[in-house]
């Protein structure tokens, strides 16, 4: 039977402290091998929280998985942030619908959306939350446009 570790890491800085090497360390498998391997798979998304899910199934048998940052973690990347507003009311950045749409792509296989017109305003709605306005509308007024065919082309 497998044990499973999932954590958030750093992108590209995961080490062999806290939470990789207390979880990973009584299983056995080599810690330093498994971090080598994350920071590899994660280089690129250098700075944002990871999903990682590690299965291990012996001490020399072991497999990596990584999700995608949670869609405010991609948002604030395309914003150039540190962090959201924290009140929906004071907005603190803009994304074009075209960074509304590559957020989306990125996360379309962990969304409930079946369309990319429904999974852009999926990520719109993230954007109100943290204070980040689409095209210079708040979210409701953003979403309102998806849904009239404004940016159909760029949905397409």
């Amino acid at each position: 039977m497998a044990n499973v570790v999932e954590v958030l890491v750093p992108g590209g800085k995961a080490s062999a402290g806290p939470p990789l090497g207390p979880a990973l360390g009584p299983l056995g498998v080599n810690v330093a091998d498994v971090v080598k391997k994350i920071n590899e798979a994660t280089a690129d998304l250098n700075g944002m929280q990871v999903p990682v899910k590690v299965t291990v199934k012996s001490r020399t048998e072991y497999q990596v998985d990584v999700g995608t940052p949670p869609t405010s973690a991609l948002v604030l990347k395309e914003v150039g942030l540190e962090k959201g507003s924290g009140n929906a009311l004071e907005m603190v950045g803009n994304l074009t619908m075209d960074q509304v749409v590559k957020v989306a792509g990125i996360k379309r296989n962990n969304l409930l959306s079946v369309s990319l017109k429904s999974a852009a305003k999926e990520v719109i709605g993230t954007c109100g939350t943290m204070g980040i306005t689409v095209e210079g509308m708040p979210r409701k007024e953003a979403q309102a446009a998806v849904d009239e065919g404004r940016f159909d082309e760029i949905l397409a």
